[in-house]
């Protein structure tokens, strides 16, 4: 049942990579807007977070295809990447990154913003009273208390990125080898006769890599809980 094909492994190993690409890039990202939510007040927080909340209901269709007029070849922004940068994201597996970190985007800034408001601010004013300044401050306490947090985020973005299949196929195609995830290759698979039980072998795959990046998670999030917390 699990002799995997060629094709199979080259989808799961471009799945898990796409995943991870997309985590790394958007989580810098999901620290800043996640801090910038749960600290700051300023004219248009509602309007922030409404837009960094917006792929979770709007179509994944829709983001995909708003991703493909915007970083396309011929679009304003992917044209300029490719012009200057030779970044090229439509039809590439660093378009299925980039797809994949903005539908998981704000699961990442969600867990993130939740773990900043959890945390007494009377930590970092004790710490400035000791002479930090707030860049020194955010490292050295609250980014080490809202580890947790972080933690879940990169989970949840993970795992939503592994299985993002709509915005994905719309956006780079379902090109096998380049573009097909694991999801595009069962969706693939379903559409053939007897590829019943191939795509069951990757269903089970997914299952367990979500699984067990749940599990590490955890696992790093008590960790930290006790070290940080004293839990």
């Amino acid at each position: 049942m699990f002799d995997f094909t060629p094709e199979e492994w080259v989808a799961i190993a471009l799945s898990i990579q796409i995943a991870l690409v997309a985590t790394a890039i958007a989580l810098p990202l999901g620290i800043a807007v996640a801090w910038l939510l749960a600290r700051k007040d300023f004219w248009g927080k509602s309007l922030l977070d409404g837009l960094v909340h917006l792929p979770l209901v709007l179509p994944p269709v829709v983001t995909g295809y708003l991703l493909l007029i915007w970083f396309g070849r011929n679009g304003p922004i992917g044209a300029l990447l490719a012009d200057h940068l030779g970044l090229v994201f439509s039809f590439r597996w660093t378009g299925a990154a980039l797809a994949c970190g903005v539908m998981a985007f704000p699961l990442l800034v969600r867990a993130i913003r939740l773990s900043f408001e959890a945390i007494d601010r009377r930590l970092e004013d004790a710490a400035a009273t000791l002479g930090a300044n707030p860049l020194r401050s955010f490292f050295t306490v609250t980014l080490p208390l809202a580890l947790p947090g972080i933690i879940a985020g990169m989970v949840l973005c993970f795992a939503k990125a592994l299985g993002e299949f709509g915005a994905t196929i719309t956006f780079v195609s379902n090109i096998p080898g380049e573009t097909q995830t694991i999801s595009a290759a069962i969706y693939t698979l379903t559409q053939v006769p007897g590829g019943d039980a191939a795509a069951m072998r990757l269903v089970v795959v997914a299952i367990a890599i979500s699984l067990a990046a749940l599990i590490v998670s955890e696992w790093f999030a008590r960790r930290a809980g006790r070290r940080y917390h004293g839990d």
